[in-house]
């Protein structure tokens, strides 16, 4: 089973971007998140919600 959530160095690997890079792609990805409400873990972003955003990828039911 995979975490749930990445960390700023998976981020880095899989776009191969910069880890600075990757921690400003996370902050924004939260921000969207706050802004609907959710709450947010710095640093870390949902696996889910980093795939549908960068990769247009929905998990369906």
């Amino acid at each position: 089973m995979e975490p749930k959530f990445l960390r700023a160095e998976e981020v880095a690997q899989e776009l191969s971007v910069s880890k600075p890079y990757a921690y400003k792609l996370i902050r924004q990805l939260n921000e969207e998140l706050k802004a609907k409400g959710f709450l947010t873990i710095s640093g870390r972003i949902n696996r889910e919600y980093f795939n549908e955003r960068l990769y247009g990828a929905r998990k369906e039911n």
